[in-house]
């Protein structure tokens, strides 16, 4: 598997809780621009409506080389999803305060795939302990290697 953009910002921001893969809906030029990686997930998430799951705010660049009818950058692409998943995800994001975030973009067998995840935001306090504890290990195994 290949990756394509990965959401750095995703492990700051959110606690990752459980993940799910998703296939997408894309149209030709987006494909060509994803295979040429001109694609950013920072501020992407996914919302859910009468059924269905879209991710918004996924940026895909134009192709350059498309004709007329090129592709809108920030448009909501649908993700494919099982029924039951869809329930599952759309009743934590509704019920118990977790939102929908992608985490990476990758091909699997020539397909586009979308990891998305349940997390739950993380506070100011929260992101500097997590900070503190990486640069501790950091210093950790620096020092191992010494």
């Amino acid at each position: 598997m290949k990756d394509i953009a990965v959401n750095k910002k995703a492990y700051h921001d959110y606690f990752i809780e459980d993940r799910y893969e998703a296939g997408m809906v894309l149209l030709g030029t987006e494909i060509k621009s994803v295979r040429m990686g001109k694609v950013s997930m920072k501020e992407a998430y996914v919302s859910f409506t009468n059924g269905e799951a879209f991710v918004k705010d996924l940026h895909i660049a134009q192709y350059k080389e498309a004709t007329y009818n090129n592709h809108d950058e920030t448009r909501d692409r649908k993700l494919l999803l099982h029924k039951r998943e869809i329930d599952k995800l759309s009743s934590k994001v509704k019920l118990q305060g977790y939102t929908c975030i992608p985490l990476r973009m990758y091909f699997s067998n020539g397909r586009v795939k979308l990891e998305i995840a349940l997390a739950k935001g993380k506070t100011l306090y929260d992101k500097r302990e997590s900070d503190k504890k990486r640069s501790m290990e950091r210093q950790a195994s620096a020092g191992i290697r010494r």
